[in-house]
């Protein structure tokens, strides 16, 4: 197990989300293999908001795809909600709800066509799928747009679609890779909001930010991670104490070996 700081709240808990020895290999052309994920190990739990943070190229991304099982790991293993990434991953598709910043709608469909099609691949039809499509356009107050085409959308709009889609099916599990990315300020306020709304109905989400006012309001505990590795995991209050660091951006240049700014460094 990696030797990190965890939070002693979390030890009476069952886990929802779970990874140990978490492994990722590619091959690059030039570069061979390139390992991307070095046995990282997690353990998100109900009603927790999880903050996955990192420098670009650390493996947050990567571990993110394994866990959505959109990516096969090469080693190790992790399950939601009980279930095998590597074994089932289309039952762990039905556990979880996936939102990146660059998750695209398809154009020519409807809002409420694709609430239709997403409800289908997750098993839903008939009674069933048509209240499940109603409860998510009054819940998301997309009546105004639900039957006019993805394409003709405001970005807003299609945000509030595709975070619809992601949470049709009332998934324990909810991934968010940088789900405010190219967001104005309002949008990503709705979706702050909207995070702080799943963790009250008990959702597990895990949510990767470069923003780290975001990570200071709305994470339970957070997990840093650079070079494939997890360095640690606490509370802000649990990491500020292990690095001696007031604010998250200190911390989290203790943690990847970046020395903090003092007011010595400001320009005169």
């Amino acid at each position: 197990m990696t030797d990190v700081a965890e939070s002693v709240s979390t030890e009476t808990r069952v886990p929802v989300l779970e990874a140990e020895g978490l492994i990722k290999t590619y091959k690059d052309p030039e570069r061979g293999e390139v390992l991307a994920v070095k046995g990282l190990d997690l353990a998100c739990y109900p009603g927790e908001v999880f903050g996955l943070l990192g420098p670009n190229g650390a493996g947050k991304t990567t571990t993110l795809r394994m866990l959505a099982s959109i990516l096969a790991p090469t080693g190790g293993t992790a399950r939601v909600a009980g279930v095998d990434v590597s074994l089932n991953p289309l039952e762990v598709r039905r556990r979880i709800g996936f939102l990146s910043g660059s998750t695209g709608l398809y154009g020519r469909l409807t809002a409420r066509e694709t609430l239709e099609y997403f409800g289908r691949l997750h098993g839903m039809a008939g009674d069933e799928l048509d209240a499940a499509v109603k409860t998510t356009l009054d819940a998301f107050d997309l009546h105004a747009f639900a039957d006019g085409r993805c394409e003709g959308l405001s970005t807003g709009q299609k945000q509030r679609v595709s975070i619809a889609r992601a949470v049709l099916h009332d998934p324990p599990v909810l991934i968010l890779d940088e789900p405010t990315t190219g967001l104005d300020v309002l949008a990503a306020s709705d979706m702050i909001r909207f995070i702080e709304g799943r963790r009250e109905a008990g959702t597990c989400v895990i949510l990767s930010t470069h923003v780290l006012s975001e990570a200071e309001r709305l994470c339970d505990r957070i997990g840093i991670v650079n070079d494939g590795r997890m360095l640690a995991i606490g509370t802000l209050e649990d990491l500020k104490e292990q690095t001696g660091q007031r604010w998250l951006e200190d911390v989290f240049k203790v943690l990847v070996g970046i020395k903090p700014a003092t007011t010595e460094d400001a320009p005169s």
